[in-house]
């Protein structure tokens, strides 16, 4: 069945994401729109504790502003020798409106001297309308020891994926864009929309 969204409002300003949410969402050849396409003003603040209610929050706020369907992501970075820090709070680790490096300098000393590397990037992604739907996404890796790479954003080049050599910041966008959190949790999305899935959340 056809895609019935013409048009997806894409609920973020952050230029590097927006840019990658427009490949991944290239095969439903719909038009796409931005916080960057509107004079709105609005932030919306990221106050819930999980990423599914962070998601879901932008994502309605946006629906409610401009009438369109709106997608919002939030991501989390669970590192276990953290406990599963940075998590929710991963944008803004080191405070808030900080620059990706001040996170990953934060993320990196904080790990210093731990043997235990493992983490996993989580997304949750919501798109509301009149009907709302949910899908996440997971990849295991674990963090490396300093930067590794100039492509990607945020902890990319800190964040080497299970099974591979180099970090998100050394692959090319579509090698990363395949096996990422983002990248999975928006193919359930695309593939469920383009099938005409009926509302639900789904896993």
């Amino acid at each position: 069945m056809k895609n019935k969204y013409q048009t997806i409002f894409l609920a973020t300003g952050n230029p590097d994401k927006i840019a990658e949410l427009k490949r991944l969402l290239e095969p439903l050849g719909c038009t796409l729109k931005s916080v960057l396409d509107v004079s709105v003003e609005n932030e919306v603040e990221e106050d819930q504790p999980t990423l599914k209610g962070n998601a879901l929050k932008k994502a309605r706020f946006w629906y409610y502003k401009t009438g369109l369907p709106a997608l919002a992501d939030d991501t989390g970075l669970e590192v276990d020798a953290l406990n599963g820090a940075p998590g929710v709070y991963s944008a803004r680790y080191a405070g808030e409106s900080v620059t990706y490096q001040v996170n990953v300098n934060k993320l990196l000393k904080e790990m210093k001297g731990k043997t235990n590397r493992a983490a996993r990037f989580r997304t949750v992604v919501a798109l509301a309308g009149n009907d709302e739907i949910i899908f996440e996404g997971v990849c295991e890796g674990e963090i490396t020891e300093k930067p590794q790479g100039d492509g990607g954003f945020g902890y990319d080049p800190v964040f080497r994926p299970e099974g591979f050599e180099m970090t998100f910041a050394e692959l090319s966008i579509d090698e990363k864009n395949r096996i990422s959190h983002r990248g999975k949790a928006l193919k359930k999305m695309v593939d469920y929309l383009r099938d005409g899935g009926e509302s639900r959340d789904l896993r």
